[in-house]
């Protein structure tokens, strides 16, 4: 849930033209610049292509900048590997390690997750002259009063900062904790990471998520203009972007992806309307938006997701909200 933040901190520079959507980020970001493409997504990362043009802002936000996430067994497709490799020291060493790979796809050609929003993140660092952390608290939390998002708990916020547990009990039923309120967020962080590296509050991300709904504004105060919102919100794939992406086949079928989060494109169940959007989170944490019923849902739990089996849960979900409405 830290990805659509990201995305409108990076969507206020573009509203106040430091930058621009269609433009290269070559200036900002010369590690990705005169990139290479493989000729074989699961060949040797040393058999390429010149990548066909320059990655874009849009790119970045829309997730079609030609790199992500590759889900593959270890030993299997060698830019799986390299990928999972990486290492985390500093966002400049990482984007450093980034563009030192190919692409896997030519920029525009596919939909793959995670990996833009750490390159939003470097972007936006860069493009305001200040940490990403500082960014995103100036320009989204400080105006829709977000005091408790942050990417790392002070000691004076410890004592009310949740435990994160495993899916799965141990063999004896006992909940496995994943990570304690001391553990890695407890700390500040050399890596802030913009595609899953914030702790927040339900209270606080209401407040984000009202004011995507309201148009931009919250409690009197404007992170964005109405036709932004609009913008980040709407189907940003192609029909065969989406017929060549996802995670599993027809991934697409009745989603898509806007600006930094998925957007609802056919209604399946007694759930979300067409043109929802929002994104799930790693501990069981979910958000949507639905400007049709002119409503907000959103769970906040503490146990790491189960995959697609998440996907159950959200229609049990979807349709106890809605016959809350109805009734």
């Amino acid at each position: 849930m830290t990805k659509p933040i990201v995305a409108v901190c990076a969507m206020t520079l573009v509203e106040d033209c430091t930058l621009r959507l269609d433009d290269p980020v070559d200036d900002l970001l010369p590690e990705l610049a005169d990139m290479t493409v493989l000729a074989d997504p699961h060949g040797p990362l040393d058999d390429t292509v010149p990548a066909a043009r320059p990655i874009t802002l849009r790119d970045v936000l829309d997730g079609t900048l030609g790199t992500g996430m590759v889900p593959a067994e270890p030993g299997t497709v060698p830019i799986a590997d390299a990928l999972d490799a990486l290492v985390y020291p500093s966002m400049d060493e990482w984007i450093r390690q980034l563009g030192a790979l190919p692409l896997v796809h030519q920029p525009g050609e596919r939909w793959m997750y995670d990996t833009a929003a750490n390159v939003a993140g470097v972007l936006i660092a860069r493009a305001t002259g200040m940490s990403f952390g500082d960014a995103i608290r100036e320009r989204v939390c400080k105006p829709l009063g977000m005091t408790d998002t942050v990417f790392h708990v002070g000691s004076e916020s410890i004592g009310r900062f949740a435990t994160a547990y495993e899916r799965d009990n141990a063999a004896d039923g006992a909940p496995v904790v994943e990570d304690a309120p001391d553990g890695r967020f407890s700390r500040p962080r050399l890596f802030e990471s913009g595609g899953g590296g914030l702790v927040s509050t339900a209270q606080d991300y209401l407040a984000f998520a009202s004011a995507l709904l309201a148009g931009g504004t919250h409690r009197g105060e404007r992170v964005l203009s109405r036709p932004a919102v609009t913008l980040m919100t709407s189907d940003h794939l192609t029909s065969e972007q989406k017929a060549n992406s996802g995670f599993w086949p027809g991934y697409f079928d009745a989603i898509s992806w806007g600006l930094g989060l998925s957007v609802r494109t056919r209604r399946t169940h007694l759930g979300p309307s067409v043109g929802s959007y929002g994104w799930p989170g790693f501990y069981g944490t979910a958000w949507y938006n639905d400007p049709a019923e002119d409503l907000t849902a959103m769970v906040f739990m503490q146990r790491a997701h189960a995959g697609d089996q998440r996907l159950p849960m959200w229609h049990d979900f979807w349709t106890t909200v809605y016959q809350a409405i109805d009734d």
